[in-house]
């Protein structure tokens, strides 16, 4: 994080000049101006200096970039697999089935074209910052360090993290522990580390223990799965615990840097355990519809709520816009202003992550991380109408240039940094031979604790 004396002293690189500028999303501030950036920083909203590059973003509107805060890029590869086995009855199927043989057929080429084009995508997409949850059994050792280049390539702020479970045996999850502990000492200019868990499920008391231990030494968060199926809570009870959440709690990863994907079956009471925690909770509505496990309560409590995609693309606006979707079907109390609030809660858990406290907004010394969009409005884009605009009327279609960290990484649609066609064309290969292998690899014959849910 740099101070104001030292954002002043920059001399400015570029300006961006004529855009209709949201410098906040919660709440909304919308403003006509010019945003002048100078290294990596915003340095001005207003009036761009003379003798400054000036790039013409007339009509556009400029929004903070957006924070994935839960993804799977190891994900990016497995579109359009074939699919050979009986279809999945129960959410431990779909991960027996299909996750859990995915992940056992990565090795570090095909670690590397996953997050090279999931980082594109979502880079095109209008997201500046992905919170991945990686799991490469058969290739843990420097897997983080693989994501990490392939991102820093593409230009996409990250916080990565390796997935410990004990399903593939305590040998993997020694090594997965070591590979968390590993990456917390290195260092990466846009990429940051936290300690990766599974599901409390997956997970036994020793290497819980752990993992606790591991993040309170490093004083990060532990960013973990929690009740995305009932057989979470089953698996907690059957190991003598009031429940998922309980047994977090117990072990020390319920603090307030850990990060919880999903949250879908939990009470009340547990609900409450985790907002008095200031622990993050991220919701992930198109893959909670999609592995038909419901919907998380979280979708309705204000404050620490972020968005994740959960693997299913790097696209925030559309996750968004389904989510409120969803959310104000069951609730018509929902308000569009929604999926803002959950997106500014995403760059808020970033931001702390990297110590840039002003991720997320525009203004002067804030990180220059920001999208412009080429959103021909049928009216005015105010602070009072930017929420109905964003849910009615955004695309990442629109997404026209993006800045991470003060550099044009998207212009006019492509990509500064990388041939997109040999990065296709890369990843074409390795789905190819990601294919092959998968048809070797049997369902997992990992069964949790507690009835099948």
């Amino acid at each position: 994080m740099r101070t104001m004396a030292e954002v002043s002293g920059l001399v400015p690189s570029l300006a961006l000049c004529g855009a209709t500028v949201v410098t906040d999303l919660d709440p909304p501030e919308v403003v006509h101006a010019d945003v002048v950036l100078a290294g990596d920083r915003v340095v001005a909203v207003g009036v761009a200096p003379p003798f400054v590059p000036r790039r013409d973003c007339s009509g556009t509107l400029v929004v903070p970039g957006g924070v994935c805060a839960h993804h799977h890029l190891y994900s990016a590869l497995a579109v359009g697999m074939p699919y050979h086995l009986p279809p999945p009855t129960t959410f431990t199927e779909i991960l027996q089935r299909v996750w859990w043989r995915l992940d056992r057929a990565l090795d570090e080429d095909a670690v590397r074209a996953s997050a090279l084009r999931a980082g594109l995508d979502a880079l095109r997409a209008g997201t500046t910052t992905v919170v991945d949850h990686h799991a490469s059994p058969e290739a843990v050792d420097g897997s983080l360090d693989v994501i990490a280049e392939a991102l820093a390539q593409v230009g996409i702020r990250s916080v990565l993290c390796y997935e410990v479970t004990d399903r593939d045996g305590p040998r993997r999850a020694r090594a997965g522990l070591a590979e968390n502990r590993r990456f917390l000492t290195r260092s990466h200019t846009l990429a940051r580390g936290m300690v990766g868990a599974h599901a409390s499920f997956t997970l036994g008391d020793d290497t819980l223990g752990e993992l606790a231990d591991l993040a309170r030494g490093a004083g990060v968060g532990v960013h973990v799965h929690v009740a995305e199926g009932e057989v979470d809570q089953d698996d907690a009870r059957a190991r003598g615990s009031a429940g998922v959440v309980d047994r977090l709690e117990r072990a020390g990863v319920l603090t307030d840097r850990a990060l919880l994907a999903h949250c879908v079956h939990l009470s009340p009471p547990e609900v409450a355990r985790i907002a008095g925690s200031g622990a993050t909770v991220v919701c992930c509505p198109r893959s909670n519809m999609g592995n038909a496990v419901g919907q998380s309560p979280f979708a309705h409590v204000g404050a620490g709520v972020a968005l994740g995609t959960d693997g299913i693309g790097g696209d925030l606006i559309a996750e968004s816009q389904a989510g409120y979707l969803r959310a104000r079907e069951a609730d018509l109390g929902t308000t569009t202003a929604w999926p803002l609030a959950r997106l500014a809660e995403g760059a808020r858990f970033a931001g702390r992550v990297h110590d840039e406290p002003l991720l997320g907004i525009l203004r002067p010394g804030a990180p220059a991380d920001l999208v412009v969009l080429e959103h021909p409005a049928p009216g005015t884009v105010t602070a009072d109408t930017l929420a109905d605009h964003w849910v009615l009327g955004l695309s990442s279609a629109q997404v026209r240039d993006v800045v991470v960290a003060g550099e044009l990484v998207i212009a006019d649609r492509r990509s500064t940094r990388l041939d997109e066609a040999e990065v296709a064309a890369d990843g074409a290969r390795e789905a190819a031979r990601l294919r092959a292998r998968l048809e070797s690899v049997p369902p997992h014959p990992f069964e949790p604790r507690g009835s099948q849910s």
